[in-house]
């Protein structure tokens, strides 16, 4: 159909909605959301976080959120697969932006991330963030562990990111045993998926490596996530390492977006893929809520999640 509108982004005055604007122009949000800082009543929050001051390798992770925005204009006016829906017809999303960092004063990072995660949480929304390297999340599971303690962990990752760690180091590869000791995750209900290193600790985190997954069904993967989490409130965190690179080529060892090195955006669509998939999960549990408590009970149910 032709488009309707430009700059949807901007010029919307609704949190729902498909936008219906050329792909290839507009202002570039997260599949055409709105802008805004406002996040109440919104269901959703997708927020990027540009840092990537933590990597061993390759850097350019800080340009992950602008890439991923960009590639997901393809994403932005059709019913999505798999979920057969436009996923913001009753989902209120809203891009917040990226969060504000002092490259040159690292230390501050953690816990600038923290407190505004922490402010996102207090509405009560899903908190979608776009990296960024990976130490980022841990910043934001102590955010999010503040609201609902002990956290399982869902990862989806080529690392364990559990290498030794002093309490302070500012790492992409030792935060999740940080995480370990200091109580922030539950090990025991935390499971990894499609490993393909050895680090020296597990820290008791169950593993799917890399080559078991090849040879399992994408529902044997979804029980044994399901079996190990238990019921218990759950982090999930998409390292995109975890794609094979012939797929995800932008990143490095482990870069987790890197459009420098990301051949026709390959990387940063995977990326918004991932994203939107989430997304569209969000859109699915808030109609199915609403079908089951007829009306208004859904919403408060999905708004009741704080973030998890």
């Amino acid at each position: 159909m032709p488009p309707r509108t430009i700059d949807h982004a901007f010029t919307t005055r609704s949190r729902t909605g498909a936008s219906f604007e050329p792909t290839y122009a507009g202002a570039l949000s997260f599949m055409r959301r709105k802008y805004s800082k406002d996040v109440k009543d919104a269901d959703a929050v997708v927020w990027g976080i540009p840092f990537d001051a933590a990597v061993t390798n390759r850097p350019g992770a800080r340009f992950g959120p602008q890439a991923i925005r960009r590639a997901s204009a393809i994403l932005d006016n059709d019913p999505q697969y798999p979920f057969s829906r436009d996923l913001f017809e009753q989902l209120a999303v809203i891009d917040y932006g990226d969060c504000l960092l002092d490259s040159g004063n690292h230390q501050k990072t953690p816990a600038t991330i923290e407190r505004e995660a922490a402010k996102i949480l207090k509405s009560g929304a899903f908190l979608l963030s776009l990296g960024g390297d990976h130490f980022v999340t841990w910043p934001l599971l102590k955010a999010h562990a503040a609201v609902h303690g002990p956290l399982a962990l869902v990862q989806f990752d080529a690392h364990q990111d559990t290498w030794p760690d002093d309490g302070k180091r500012i790492d992409h590869g030792s935060f999740v045993g940080r995480a370990v000791k200091e109580g922030i995750i539950d090990p025991d209900r935390s499971i990894q998926i499609g490993i393909r290193t050895h680090a020296p600790d597990t820290f008791g985190i169950k593993i799917l490596y890399g080559h078991e997954v090849e040879e399992m069904r994408a529902s044997d993967i979804a029980y044994a996530i399901v079996d190990r989490t238990g019921g218990k409130k759950t982090y999930v965190t998409f390292d995109i390492d975890c794609l094979d690179p012939a797929f995800a080529p932008g990143t490095g060892t482990p870069v987790a977006v890197a459009p420098a090195y990301d051949h026709a955006d390959i990387t940063a669509i995977a990326g918004s893929m991932v994203a939107m998939h989430y997304l569209g999960l969000l859109a699915e549990r808030k109609a199915r809520l609403e079908e089951m408590n007829q009306g208004n009970h859904g919403v408060a149910g999905l708004n009741q999640a704080s973030g998890i």
